[in-house]
Order: structure tokens, then C-alpha cells, then sequence
């Protein structure tokens, strides 16, 4: 078989651990130079694909190639931008294949959530519409947690390893002062239509009147009286209470608790704000005390603090991309596949993109507790696991050690084009 180049992109909000996808990408397709040539990467993500904006990852070293497994952030460039059908937006479709003519690229490796599927869902037909060989796999990664199939979604161990440590240590902040001060306290986490990462926040306490005494979830409905019942109770039985909820709370009519009124790139109601529209509602109905919180990029960025389960996944999944792709497979996902809990154990398999773009995974019913604010058992078991294990980076100077990039410039060789 002839040898020629592959082009790889992260796409969508970045994880702590999306860069150890890449890291499993570009290890594997070295492994497979009998078949791989150069790998490009797109800076921002399908933009640097469209605008010739491509970097030179043979220029970096083993070891700094290495180090983005320990690396947060997006070592490449991201970028929010989706991919509209080919019958209007033909000139965009056209663009990629020039690039990836010019530069021989016949590999596709796209790195994101669901919004990102749906873009490597469409390149890899432009093989079959505009006569160009080229194989196209999606590389799962997402904190919400929320892409389909897979059993969990590269990115979201570690965020919710995060977000279960930091409600665990805040509420022994809140205990130790609630008598004189504070009574609640409010964690805003991510999540705009599925509450795995709310649900990871129960897992910081497992027995009665541990916190956190309330979950929101964008599952269920918002009921305000409810609500500032959940949290009078608590406050009465434990001297305070801590509140875990999802920016994607919603009123029963679908509005959501918290919105700014404007759209992202792919047309999403921008959220944020929701712990402190709550914590106006203690205030106002209740008179409590309270602090809040917003989580936001810190939850995400954490690398820290990283679940070693979820670095070893997103690894696995970067390098079952190429695996798939050398063996003549497109339009595919590695999945996480869930052999056992107790021992957990797992492994990697792959479906179909055209099972998996555009759609989302929620809570089942059966992982929300009956009252609507908490976790079940059996959510507990499916949770547990993913945060488990440590896989802190090396340190110099008390600060974690990060891949530094040469970020080299492929030279351009088509004209400018305009998006």
C-alpha cells in the first residue's frame, strides 16, 4: 500500500485530556509509517483544514509528543465551527479537497463531541461525492458525557473526578463555618441538556445528610418551591446546605434558568449564571447566607487532577483511530466498551458515525433518585469507576510540566480562501 499523510483536528470545548487522544493519534500513525507519511494537524481545529492552516507534527520530537499526555488544553487549536451540507455550502466541501490533494492527505482524524462527529460524518462522504479517496475517523472526546454507544466519553473521568473533589472539600469549608457564617453553598458545573457532570458532584458523599444535600439536573424540571424546601430542610437538620447544579436547569416549559439570550457557532443558547440566579433565590425566599460558585474552564482544565482511567481511555481511543483507519474502515468512533463493574474493566470497540452524530445521551431515569435530587445506586456504580486512579503530571518548580510545541508551519501552496 502507498503511503500517505494524515490530517488530525481537535474540535469543540477541550478536555484535560484531549491532548492524550493526540498523543495516541500521532504515536500510532508513527507505528504505521509503511502507511502513514506525515501527520498534519489543523491549527483550530477543521479551520486550519479549510484556510491551509496546518502544522507540521513531524517536526516534533518523541518526547515532546510524549508529553501531551500530561498536557490540558488543546495543544493544536480548537474551534467551534460546524460544517453545513454540501448541496449549499459546496465551495467549503471543494476547499477541503484541495488542501488535502495538495498536500496528500488521505487520513482524517477528528477530535470532539458530537457536534464533531457529525463534521467527520460529512468529510467522509466526500470520498463517494467528489471522487476523492479519503478515510475519516471520529475520535470521541466530551466532558458532558453525552455522546452515544460509547459507555462514557473521553474527558469527562477527570472532570468528574474534579468536580466530586471539589464539592467534597468545599462542603468541609461550609461545615466548618456555618454556625457564624455561610449556610449555602452553590456549585455550578457544566452540562447543558445532560446532568452526568451535576451527577458526579453525589459522588462526594455517600451516606445521609452528606453533601451534597440537593443535585439539579436539566433532566428534571425546576421547581422552585421545591427546591428552597430541599434546602430549608437541610439547613434546619445540618446547619447547611451544598448545592450541586448543571448550567442546564430548566423550568418545565424547557427555559432554562440561566439564559444569556445569545447563541454559539453551532447554534447552542450560551448558558452560565445559574448559580447565582439560585443563590438570589435563597436569599430572597430564605434570607440564608450563601457563596457560589462557577466551576467553568478550572472543571475542564484540570490535569492535575486527572482520573488515570479516563487518561488511559482517551489514549486508547486516539489509538484505535489510526488502527481502524490503516485497516481500511471509515466513517467510525472508537468506543469505550464496559466489560464488568466490580472489577471494572474495559475495552475498545468502534460504530458507526452515522449512529452517533447529532444525538445525545442523558441520565436514564434509573440513575436519578426518585425525589429528583441525587444520584441512585446504580448511578453510583456507573460513576465510580471513571474517576478512579491518579495520574499527576511531572512538576518543576512546584508547577506541572507541560508539552511546549513547536507548532511548525506547513508552507501553503493554494490560494487564500475566505470563510
Amino acid at each position: 500500500m502507498a503511503q500517505h499523510n494524515a490530517f488530525y483536528a481537535q474540535s469543540g470545548g477541550v478536555t484535560a485530556v484531549i491532548n492524550a487522544s493526540a498523543c495516541g493519534v500521532i504515536e500510532a500513525c508513527r507505528r504505521h509509517d509503511d502507511k502513514i507519511g506525515k501527520v498534519y494537524a489543523g491549527h483550530n481545529g477543521i479551520i486550519g483544514a479549510l484556510t491551509e492552516d496546518l502544522i507540521d507534527v513531524s517536526q516534533e520530537s518523541d518526547e515532546t509528543i510524549a508529553a501531551l499526555r500530561h498536557t490540558p488544553g488543546g495543544a493544536f487549536g480548537s474551534c467551534r465551527y460546524k460544517l453545513k451540507d454540501i448541496e449549499t455550502h459546496r465551495a467549503q466541501y471543494e476547499r477541503l479537497i484541495e488542501v488535502f490533494k495538495a498536500h496528500d492527505i488521505r487520513y482524517f482524524f477528528y477530535n470532539g463531541g458530537g457536534d464533531s462527529a457529525d463534521t467527520c460524518l460529512k468529510v467522509s462522504q466526500l470520498s463517494e461525492k467528489l471522487g476523492y479517496p479519503l478515510t475519516a475517523i471520529h475520535v470521541p472526546k466530551t466532558v458532558d458525557n453525552d455522546l452515544p454507544i460509547t459507555d462514557n466519553s473521553p474527558g469527562f473521568g477527570s472532570v468528574a473526578k474534579y468536580i466530586a473533589t471539589s464539592t467534597l472539600e468545599t462542603s468541609l469549608d461550609i461545615a466548618s463555618m456555618c454556625a457564624t457564617s455561610t449556610k449555602v453553598f452553590v456549585l455550578e458545573v457544566m452540562g447543558r441538556h445532560a446532568g452526568w457532570i451535576a451527577a458526579a458532584g453525589a459522588l462526594a458523599g455517600e451516606g445521609e445528610g452528606e453533601p451534597p444535600h440537593l443535585v439539579i439536573f436539566p433532566e428534571v424540571a425546576f421547581d422552585r418551591k421545591a427546591v428552597m424546601a430541599r434546602v430549608e430542610e437541610a439547613v434546619k437538620h445540618y446547619g447547611y446546605c451544598v448545592i450541586v447544579v448543571s448550567e442546564g436547569a430548566r423550568y418545565e416549559d424547557g427555559t432554562f434558568l440561566a439564559d444569556s439570550g445569545n447563541t454559539d457557532a453551532f447554534g447552542h443558547r450560551q448558558l452560565g449564571g445559574v448559580a447565582p440566579t439560585l443563590a438570589g433565590m435563597v436569599k430572597q425566599d430564605l434570607g440564608y447566607k450563601y457563596h457560589w460558585a462557577v466551576a467553568d474552564y478550572l472543571q475542564r482544565a484540570a490535569r492535575h487532577l486527572a482520573s488515570k482511567t479516563d487518561v488511559d481511555q482517551a489514549y486508547a481511543v486516539g489509538e484505535k483511530a489510526v488502527e481502524l483507519a490503516v485497516a481500511g474502515e471509515n466513517a467510525m468512533m472508537p468506543t469505550i466498551d464496559r466489560v464488568s463493574d466490580t472489577p471494572y474493566a474495559w475495552e475498545i470497540g468502534a460504530a458507526p458515525l452515522s449512529e452517533i452524530a447529532n444525538r445525545e445521551k442523558f441520565m436514564p431515569k434509573d440513575f436519578i433518585r426518585e425525589d429528583g435530587f441525587g444520584i441512585t445506586e446504580s448511578c453510583r456504580r456507573y460513576l465510580s469507576p471513571l474517576i478512579q486512579g491518579e495520574d499527576f503530571p511531572p512538576f518543576d518548580n512546584g508547577l506541572p510540566r507541560v508539552a511546549r510545541l513547536k507548532l511548525e508551519r506547513v508552507e501553503r501552496k493554494l490560494p487564500v480562501f475566505t470563510l
